[in-house]
């Protein structure tokens, strides 16, 4: 969960640089490609999470 938090929060700066400083909208680029791969690690991750083994 820590990992997904702190993926979203990459994503978050990286989109704000992106957007506000002039030159950089790659890191806007960036910073929406980090949301998806959060995204997809949380569904990945609570897809599987219902299999617990003792």
């Amino acid at each position: 969960m820590a990992l997904l938090l702190f993926l979203v929060l990459v994503a978050v700066v990286l989109g704000l640089i992106g957007a506000v400083v002039e030159g950089l909208l790659y890191l806007l680029a960036l910073g929406a490609v980090v949301f998806a791969c959060a995204l997809a690690y949380a569904a990945l991750r609570f897809r599987r999470g219902g299999r617990r083994y003792r």
